[in-house]
């Protein structure tokens, strides 16, 4: 693991001096000196949702070729998408796939190697189990948890098995964002005193799906196997697929923004989860029956769990009535700031010279340093996908070649899904929210968290 760390270490230094040909640095030749290099990966889709058809099936198509990966299924339970995603997936790679209308049918299917995961946030950890039990490799959409008997239930499954897991945390495959991670872990930053996160849109629609919504027949899904381990409730197109706007189904803000960036504290830090968040807001401008809030502002505590002398805060502020969907990641120390806007590392707002010598101190103001932005990993074909996802789904891909361990293991999910779910606890409670360490279980009002 530490021989792998090292590499890992040394390749992320090579991808910020602007040598980056692959996520681990790896040509087209090089595949044909892996063991299993000409063998086709075929892979299965768990939910034809918009995030796959838009974001990450792109991705993938920007590899596959090259790669020798090959999508031979698909798995949805609305015979509708099942059948518009069949469909779609057929157009783009050029042969017809095997339609399933569960994952029942799908991992009864002789061959297939992987899978990639896109269903409703609340889903996330049940289904990635479910694969990895099947002996299948996966990529899982973030969030990978909403709760912490699913993440605890997910970890435990993930690192029994011996499946490649890359959490859909894209950061981790950009450039700029790794020469952040270095600069901060060797010291050069200094230590982090606040952390600024925000993420604001102003779009009614956001997360809607009315077209779709009034689609939906429950004689054509299958509800019950919908809602996995929630509480049952009656059936609500709505909730099917606008999802994100209805807590226990997604923590809205939180799993699907927050989860982002928060992972980034604690891949800099090292950090796995915070010492306690509060928040406050509220819906205050779309009052459509959304349980969700619109408006959110969660403050973290974050240091050493056995020094509550050393820390420093984050704040997480996130609207979706004002706003140009622009996110911002600014780190904090004495001697400046790095901002993940313009990656750019500078002294702005450091300790002056003036400042240091009324209290008879020396300066610590940081150098200006241009981080160089995210660049595309060679790809043989160019489908319009963000550079960041591609480059991830390239490092998935990869991974099940060379089973290294990918960008976003599944700690990295497990960790993000402890601070998205006591921010959850917060927003849901009212109360400070912490972490039990020993009984792994996030805690508000002196109660186990769940719903």
């Amino acid at each position: 693991m530490e021989e792998s760390r090292r590499d890992f270490i040394k390749k992320a230094a090579i991808a910020a001096a602007g040598t980056y040909v692959g996520t681990f640095g790896m040509s087209a030749k090089s595949y044909a000196n892996i063991i299993g290099a000409n063998d086709r990966v075929r892979v299965g889709v768990v939910g034809f949702s918009d995030r796959f058809k838009d974001t990450l099936f792109p991705c993938f198509l920007n590899h596959n070729k090259e790669l020798n990966f090959d999508i031979v299924a698909l798995s949805d339970l609305w015979n509708y998408r099942r059948n518009l995603g069949a469909e779609h997936i057929k157009n783009k790679i050029g042969h017809g796939i095997t339609s399933c209308k569960n994952n029942d049918e799908l991992y009864a299917l002789k061959d297939l190697d992987a899978v990639i995961i896109s269903t409703p946030d609340f889903a996330h950890a049940s289904h990635a189990i479910e694969a990895v039990k099947n002996k299948k490799d996966v990529y899982c959409e973030k969030p990978f948890a909403e709760t912490m008997e699913d993440a605890r239930a997910a970890l435990k499954a993930v690192r029994s098995s011996k499946q490649i897991l890359q959490i859909g945390s894209q950061r981790r495959s950009g450039q700029n964002y790794k020469a952040a991670a270095d600069f901060i872990k060797e010291g050069k930053f200094g230590d982090i005193t606040m952390v600024e996160l925000s993420w604001n849109v102003n779009q009614p629609g956001r997360w809607r799906r009315p077209d779709l919504v009034a689609k939906l027949k429950e004689e054509d899904t299958d509800w019950k196997r919908f809602l996995l381990n929630r509480p049952y409730e009656a059936f609500d197109p709505r909730i099917y697929l606008e999802y994100r706007l209805f807590w226990p189904y997604s923590s809205g803000m939180p799993g699907q923004w927050m989860s982002h960036q928060i992972d980034t504290v604690h891949w800099f830090t090292g950090l796995s989860h915070p010492r306690s968040v509060t928040a406050n807001g509220g819906i205050y401008q779309w009052k459509d029956g959304r349980r969700n809030w619109d408006t959110t502002t969660a403050v973290f505590d974050y240091g050493p769990l056995d020094d509550l002398t050393k820390g420093f805060q984050v704040v997480f502020t996130s609207r979706m009535h004002n706003g140009d969907e622009k996110p911002a990641e600014i780190y904090y120390s004495n001697g400046g700031e790095l901002n993940l806007i313009t990656n750019t590392i500078s002294p702005h707002g450091g300790l002056t010279e003036r400042a240091a010598a009324a209290m008879k101190m020396k300066p610590n103001l940081l150098p200006e340093i241009k981080l160089a932005a995210p660049s595309a990993a060679a790809a043989s074909a160019n489908t319009g996908a963000d550079i960041l996802s591609s480059n991830h789904m390239r490092n998935w891909m990869e991974c099940i070649r060379s089973r290294k361990e990918p960008n976003a293991p599944v700690e990295a999910g497990y960790q993000h899904s402890i601070a998205n779910i006591m921010t959850n606890a917060a927003v849901r409670t009212g109360g400070k929210a912490t972490f039990d360490v020993t009984r792994q279980e996030v805690m508000a009002e002196g109660k186990v968290f769940k719903y």
